[in-house]
Order: C-alpha cells, then structure tokens, then sequence
C-alpha cells in the first residue's frame, strides 16, 4: 500500500518544469518509492534507469553525450520529437552524471528525476555550473503528521485539532499514545509499519548497518571507518549537549580537524545534524560551540542508552527542524534556550510543562530579544493561560 508523503505535492508541481529534480535524503526514507510515483504520474514518453545496477549505468558511458541521448531514446523507444522524462535512481553511483544532465538539458527537450542518498556527494555531483537547471529536494523521516498518515489515521481531524487555540485533555489524549511511538522509534517508514518491538529494532539496526557500509564504507572510503563508527557512538550519547571537541579527539585519538572532517561528512549525508549558539546580539550566531541531534530517534535509540528527556528533545528538533533555521541560546549565568527558530522564536523542550517554566522562558526570551516563546510539553497540562504547546501538535 502506498502511503503519501508531504514532498509528493511539491515535486508534482515541478514535474513539467525545465529543470531536473533531484532529491536527496538518508537511505530507506522512501527515496524510490516516491520517484516510482512520480513516474506514474508521466503518461508516456518516459523510461525508468537504476544505477545500482551496472548494466543501466552502461547506457551513459559514451563519450559522445548526443550519442547518449540516442541509447535513452532508443532503449525507451521514446519520441524524440516530445519531451522526454528520464528517471534515474541512486545518481550517485556513476559521478559522471552531472555533466551529462547539464549537456542534454542544454540540447534536447529532456526532463530528468533523480534520486541521490548523499547530499555530500549530490554537492560534489551537481556543482553550481548546473545552477538555474536543477531543483534539488531533501526528504526525511515521516514528520509526526506523516506517521499518522502510515498509521491510517484521520489527517483532517488531526490537522483540526492541531489548528484550535487551546487543545483540551481529550485532543491531547487521541494522539498521546502514537506520540510516544513516534518519540521512541521515530520515522523511517518501515520501522512505522512494524508492529512488533523487536522486528522494529532489527530493522534499525539493519538501516544502520546499511547507511555505514554504503556510505561511510564504499562511498567515502575512509581508511579508519572504524572511527566514524566509534565518534557516533559518543554523539548518540552527548545528544542535545553542546559538544567539546577536544575531548572527543582525545577519546577517538584522532586529530581535531580529523574529528571536523568526520562531523562534516555525518552531517552532509542528513546522519547527524549540528545547531550552532545564538549569542546575546540577535542577529549573530556563534561557530564552535555546536550542540548535535540525531536523523531520527529510532536510530539514536539503538545506538546509545539515552533519556527520555534527549529522546523527547531530538524528535522536537526534527519537528522543527523543516520550519526554518535553527539555533539554541546559552549565557553563562546557565539562562538557556533550547531552540530557536528563525531567530525570532524560542521553544524550551519539557516532558511536563509548568507555570514556573513558561515564565522563565519569557524571561530569557525577552534577554534573548526575540518575538514569542513555548514550552514545549510532552505530558497533558493545563494550557488556558498559553505558552505550552504540546509536542504532537507542534
């Protein structure tokens, strides 16, 4: 069965467009499935490639790119007169790609969907000379409001309640229980259709297992792969903490600028994402001092023991996280900020709100100089005086 996803709406609206699409995500997020819709949605005059296999790439390695569009054609039978729609899954397996995509969209009425795993190598793949000619995507984990998509629930009423000013303790308690699935495990579309606790954790463990050896493995080639393993060990642990990089160089016996291309590399393939500090002045953020967040809870709970309270706090950011930029705000008096987005809104993350938190926040927020402020409730409370909204309704 196939379940929608929020991207599907804005790729269908570029589906005709000059430009190539592109989305790029972490794997098994749905990548092909929604290309595979996308290819649906073309009547005819479109052909589907696969770069996993050797023998699709095969029809790209011409020297001649004309002569490339002629085998695109040809192995379609396709009308050369109309525009064609080429699909292509895992881009990233053959870099020669991009300059061939540039060449035919200059010359031929060509239209290219593709998919890619790594936005680290979707950079290096589709270099600024493909600007104005590509539209790129990033996917992620099902949002809480996909979940409850995959797990049939009424969107309409959800997306009613979520609208209303005050959310009463029967709203809050329709969704309470699939919330706290969502917190625990998180979003990767198959861990959401396994109903079983264990076959959920093997499944984790095999999307792990998966992104390492097709990324950190075979794609970046890291001679000391071993080390990436052993540094996102200690970041699942350090979850939602500001991160000190000299010690994590000491514990991995590595080089810093060593521990910085690895932290680069977690982050540009969507594994790890790093929020830089807001400093008192609104408008500057300050580099160095990063806190990091995990892709999806699911993942960090299997590889680290963490609380509630981080498991609560990494699926908030990711709530977050497609809203705007994000940052955090510390002083050294301990005055905190959780998040901040688009430096105008602050959100403290608690599992139960109270009275004292919502007015300690607009304490700091009016330090901070920004517009509104939430705290962000996992638990049921009173909500009549404002300030508190709750996470699954974020």
């Amino acid at each position: 069965m196939y379940y929608p996803r929020k991207i599907e709406e804005q790729l269908k609206k570029n589906l005709h467009s000059e430009q190539a699409l592109i989305v790029t995500g972490m794997r098994r997020i749905g990548k092909t499935t929604i290309l595979r819709e996308l290819y649906k949605a073309v009547p005819d005059n479109k052909i589907w490639f696969d770069f996993e296999n050797p023998l699709d790439i095969k029809y790209f390695e011409d020297i001649d790119y004309n002569d490339i569009y002629q085998n695109i054609v040809q192995k379609g039978n396709l009308n050369a007169q109309r525009r064609v729609y080429v699909f292509i899954d895992e881009v990233q397996r053959y870099p020669e790609i991009s300059k061939i995509v540039k060449y035919l969209i200059d010359h031929y009425k060509i239209k290219f969907v593709l998919t890619g795993s790594a936005s680290y190598y979707l950079k290096n793949l589709f270099p600024e000379s493909l600007a104005g000619r590509k539209i790129i995507f990033e996917m992620y984990p099902l949002d809480f409001e996909e979940f409850l998509v995959f797990k049939k629930e009424n969107k309409e009423r959800y997306q009613k309640i979520k609208n209303k000013k005050n959310i009463t303790e029967l709203d809050y308690e329709l969704y309470d229980m699939y919330y706290k699935e969502f917190v625990e495990w998180g979003g990767f579309p198959e861990v959401v259709l396994t109903n079983d606790n264990n076959a959920k954790h093997q499944r984790l463990e095999d999307i792990f297992g998966s992104y390492y050896q097709q990324e950190v493995v075979n794609l970046a080639d890291y001679r000391k792969g071993h080390k990436v393993r052993d540094l996102i060990m200690l970041l699942a642990a350090r979850v939602g903490s500001q991160l000190d990089l000299v010690k994590l160089s000491q514990e991995l016996q590595i080089q810093r600028t060593t521990v910085y291309s690895y932290l680069a590399f977690l982050q540009d393939t969507y594994f790890i994402h790093l929020v830089s500090k807001l400093s008192s002045s609104i408008d500057r953020e300050v580099s160095g001092t990063q806190k990091v967040y995990f892709c999806d809870n699911g993942i960090l709970k299997v590889m680290a023991r963490v609380s509630a309270g981080q498991l609560l706090e990494n699926a908030v950011y990711n709530q977050l996280k497609t809203k705007g930029r994000m940052s955090y705000f510390r002083k050294k008096s301990g005055a905190e900020i959780d998040f901040i987005l688009d430096k105008k809104t602050a959100y403290e993350v608690k599992r139960t709100a109270s009275p004292v938190d919502v007015h300690s926040l607009v304490r700091i927020q009016r330090l901070a100089k920004l517009k509104k402020s939430f705290v962000v409730s996992q638990q049921y409370v009173n909500t009549e005086k404002g300030g508190v909204v709750f996470g699954q309704f974020l």
